[in-house]
């Protein structure tokens, strides 16, 4: 889950590493470093905020550097540990994304032939095997070094002695080489390049690239030289910039209305009362599906429960939603089902391997990603792209409600196909997702009511969430997103199971929020805010603006627009973002880069 960045070209390496790395530190930031060949090799590494590493960095006119922000999973957060890792000889640096398994094994071979470690990492054994290799081309160490490692990695490296030149290798882990004029980069994920190209090649499993300050070289496992595609991405770094917002997640929040109107372009039609794929997505939805398994991680995994309740309403098929990390080993892998995968990155170690497993048992597989080109694309039978530009902060935000909104455009293709849907209600629920852009700006203007709510728990132990149907999906994400910027306990129930046994946790100092929607559990989520309300909690109901019964059952209030539509949930979803946001910046939390936690997921 580490950040990458290397660069070659005619500017100084020193400034270009640092900028990208700036732009990675939600990948890890543990620790950083950088290497740089300035006629020797120079290594610079501290603990904490990239901005540590910077101030130590003298003026250096070398322009061959890789730099590393680091997400700990071998070894403490010390500086000893922290990436670049080099050889004994001082030539050869290294930086990492991964974890190699074997490693033990490694090292104390090297041990015995007398190399020396500095670090508890599995890194730094591979520069030890890489300086044990090397013979004077370090493309030709790299490669055999490779052969000996059993696990995951992204591994950028350079040479004192063969200055203007970097090798990066991938396996399961991300790695993106950036085409620039006169420069060329290497990095785990693209916001780290887009100041300076929006030109791009993806490497793929077992793909060793040579970058030089004007070429790009791929080869495969076997040496045989590739000719890579190169992609333009259509982002542009003001999307990656705060815009003036304090914080990324806010900014991103408030991008919602303009990326829930992404998800839709091109995909809906009122004329045609339709809704239109590309074709390799529209023959795996049309090819006799008798039940869907979603896996996913994490917030994905609650949108994916969101699209089982969407599915479900709008069709005959069955929906099974599974953990991507328990799937890939006890899920059911029935070759007539279809395996829908949800990643953010397109890059989740987790998702991808369940992704494999699927395709291996002969299931036709469709991912929904925010990133074109990424693995998940490319193992995938089909893929739908969320469209959301890019998402920093580590709390998923816009990409989550995107999501939704793909797997609702999937539930009405798949209603339409299966004429369970008529072209009338189709066309009720088109109309719907058309006007949620508008109806999330109206919850954005009630920003300072949420803030108000926000002052009466940011001082409470736990919170709980509770929700019935398509809203108990929603109050696991509400918790999830309150736990890991506030670091707050908070659980998400459906509400119908307070009482069997969370009803022990209420207390007067225990705030539930509610989801309160007009469908056919609305008597009886009234029905479990009274007995909540009976043991002394203090109740915020998240409600329809033309409730007005609500009024009498809570403590506190926060109205989305009326809809009367599915697509509701994602009016509440923005208020459960907002107010977890502003209970985390109440208590002064980092709430871009929240502790132990880190964008992508790319280690098992």
């Amino acid at each position: 889950m580490c950040g990458i960045i290397g660069y070659v070209g005619f500017r100084k390496a020193s400034t270009v590493l640092i900028d990208c790395l700036k732009r990675l530190d939600y990948r890890g930031y543990d620790s950083a470093g950088v290497a740089i060949i300035d006629k020797k090799m120079k290594v610079y590494k501290e603990v904490g905020e990239i901005a540590n590493v910077e101030k130590t960095i003298p003026k250096l006119d070398g322009t061959t550097g890789i730099g590393h922000t680091r997400w700990a999973t071998h070894g403490k957060v010390n500086k000893e540990n922290a990436h670049p890792h080099v050889s004994c000889n001082k030539k050869i640096a290294l930086i990492h994304n991964g974890i190699i398994e074997n490693y033990k094994k490694l090292r104390e071979e090297l041990e015995k032939n007398g190399h020396i470690f500095t670090s508890q990492t599995d890194t730094e054994t591979i520069v030890h095997l890489i300086e044990q290799e090397y013979k004077g081309n370090l493309e030709d160490a790299v490669c055999s070094v490779l052969k000996k490692l059993k696990g995951s990695y992204a591994l950028v490296v350079i040479c004192e002695d063969e200055p203007g030149k970097i090798v990066g290798a991938r396996k399961e882990s991300p790695l993106v080489i950036g085409v620039g004029d006169n420069e060329n980069f290497l990095a785990s994920d693209i916001p780290a390049l887009l100041k300076y190209t929006n030109r791009v090649m993806y490497l793929d499993d077992g793909e060793v690239c040579i970058i030089t300050k004007d070429k790009v070289t791929v080869f495969d496992s076997n040496k045989k030289q590739i000719k890579k595609k190169e992609n333009i991405i259509d982002w542009t770094i003001k999307d990656a910039e705060k815009s003036g917002f304090p914080h990324f997640m806010l900014k991103e929040i408030y991008d919602q209305p303009d990326t829930i109107h992404q998800a839709l372009r091109g995909r809906i039609s009122e004329i045609n009362r339709s809704i239109e794929f590309p074709i390799r997505v529209e023959k795996l939805l049309g090819n006799g599906i008798d039940s869907i398994h979603i896996v996913a991680c994490g917030t994905s995994y609650y949108s994916g429960l969101v699209g089982k309740y969407l599915i479900e309403q709008l069709t005959d098929i069955p929906v099974i939603v599974e953990l991507a990390s328990e799937y890939r080993f006890f899920g059911i892998k029935n070759k007539s089902a279809l395996v829908i995968a949800i990643t953010q990155s397109g890059e989740t170690a987790d998702t991808l391997a369940a992704l494999r497993q699927a395709e291996n048992s002969g299931c036709k597989t469709l991912v929904i990603t925010n990133m074109i080109g990424s693995t998940a694309t490319r193992i995938s039978d089909g893929f739908l792209l969320t469209q959301s530009g890019p998402e920093i902060g580590v709390a998923a935000t816009k990409t989550f409600t995107a999501q939704i909104v793909v797997l609702f455009l999937i539930a009405l293709k798949l209603g339409l196909l299966r004429r369970t849907l008529g072209s009338d209600e189709a066309y009720h629920h088109i109309i719907g997702l058309k006007e949620i852009p508008q109806q999330i700006r109206q919850v954005l203007e009630k920003n300072n009511d949420i803030l108000d709510v926000a002052k009466k728990i940011s001082h409470a132990q736990s919170v709980f969430f509770i929700g019935r149907g398509i809203n108990y999906p929603l109050s696991l994400e509400g918790a999830l997103k309150l736990k890991e910027i506030s670091y707050v306990h908070a659980e998400g129930f459906a509400a119908g199971e307070l009482k069997h046994g969370p009803f022990a946790l209420l207390t007067k100092e225990t705030p539930v929020v509610a989801i309160v929607t007009h469908d056919a559990t609305y008597e009886k989520i009234l029905t479990n805010i009274g007995e909540v309300k009976a043991r002394g909690s203090p109740v915020i109901a998240i409600a329809d603006e033309q409730d007005t019964d609500i009024i009498n059952q809570a403590d506190f209030v926060l109205s989305f627009p009326s809809n009367n539509d599915l697509s509701s949930c994602l009016s509440i979803t923005v208020i459960l973002q907002l107010l977890a946001y502003h209970v985390a910046n109440l208590r002064k939390c980092s709430i871009d880069k929240p502790r132990n936690l880190a964008k992508s997921v790319t280690v098992e």
